[in-house]
């Protein structure tokens, strides 16, 4: 077990995305757990999926009052990371703003070289010329591209990405890791494994399928359903990196008197591959708990088996043995309680959307 080097209380933290389901739901986490902790948070509040989402999860934020600040813009804008870093001098900086979705990256190209490559190249730039005690940052599991071998170790080689979002995030790691050596910047980046739970991104499969089924259309079960993909809820991935925030890697120089970079990489995910079919078989039955969906709802009519898509891979799977070694910790929440949370909020926030 690590032993915390980082107190996150009465520091300045950054937080990139943080409109964003997990930016959003850190900010969230920080402000209520740890005393004094002002939060600058940045994001350019994209169009990409419906922005009443965003919206909602600041306003939630709203009632910090002065220890929460947005910053409506980019990170790709170099003029605007300066001088957040010159005005507040945060200490510990969380960067998950991206341009996610593997594939949107296929039809939009240039927004992922923007935000994922030049954005954080920004930000890397500003924690070289400020004191950043940490610099934690979202990688993805889609890093693992065709790797034949499962679970996904961060041991494991991740040469063969599939999209380019993938190419992206495994480009931010080499570039952490440039960093971490030259300049000595305490890196951890995340590997997260298909993140769900309320109010979360409408073009994940989970949420993309129940507004399909709402509106009596047909949704697609991509490589005939013998995909297994690793669901994570929020709340374990927050909680990950909340433990992970306050333990930078450790500055220790080599046998050549040059630093070895402090650097590390991290799994967070379930360690529970669901098969498809089976996911969309509990989400469906909690839609119809919940009251999102008739109790005689005809699903099968609603569902289309289809070929594998380009980007995609058939599983995911998280070995997650460095962050329970490391940190004590776990994701644990099982699926059908994330999708239950998840169907209840949908009831909450989509009224007007509800079958009778």
């Amino acid at each position: 077990m690590v032993t915390y080097n980082i107190n996150i209380n009465e520091k300045v933290v950054l937080v990139t995305g943080a409109a964003g389901f997990i930016g959003a739901n850190l900010v969230k986490r920080l402000l209520k757990d740890f005393d004094g902790v002002k939060i600058i948070g940045i994001d350019s509040i994209t169009d990409y999926y419906d922005v009443r989402l965003k919206d909602a999860r600041i306003e939630e934020l709203s009632s910090y009052g002065n220890r929460f600040i947005l910053i409506k813009d980019s990170i790709a804008n170099k003029c605007v990371v300066e001088n957040i870093f010159k005005k507040y001098a945060p200490q510990i900086v969380v960067n998950l703003a991206a341009q996610a979705g593997v594939r949107y990256s296929i039809t939009n190209p240039d927004t992922y070289i923007e935000s994922n490559l030049i954005g954080f190249y920004n930000i890397l730039e500003a924690c070289r010329h400020y004191e950043v005690e940490h610099l934690v940052y979202a990688s993805s599991s889609s890093v693992y591209g065709s790797n034949k071998k499962v679970p996904y170790s961060v041991d494991d080689q991740v040469d063969n990405p599939v999209s380019l979002y993938a190419a992206t995030k495994k480009s931010n790691e080499l570039m952490a890791h440039a960093y971490s050596k030259l300049y000595n910047i305490p890196s951890t980046g995340l590997r997260f494994f298909t993140v769900y739970g309320p109010c979360g991104r409408p073009d994940m499969a989970y949420f993309g399928f129940t507004n399909k089924l709402i509106g009596g259309e047909k949704i697609q079960i991509f490589n005939y359903g013998n995909c297994k993909r690793d669901f994570t809820y929020i709340d374990d991935i927050v909680e990950g990196v909340v433990r992970i925030m306050q333990h930078a890697p450790e500055k220790v120089n080599g046998e050549d008197g040059l630093p070895i970079p402090p650097y590390k990489v991290y799994n967070i995910g379930n360690s529970k591959p669901e098969n498809l079919l089976d996911f969309v078989q509990t989400l469906q039955e909690e839609l119809i708990t919940a009251g999102v969906l008739p109790q005689d709802y005809d699903f099968e009519s609603h569902k289309e088996l289809v070929a594998m898509q380009a980007g995609d891979v058939p599983v995911t799977y998280a070995d997650t043995s460095a962050l329970e070694q490391d940190f004590g910790f776990k994701p644990h929440t099982p699926l059908r309680e994330g999708l239950r949370k998840f169907a209840e909020w949908y009831k909450q926030f989509y009224p007007s959307k509800q079958k009778e």
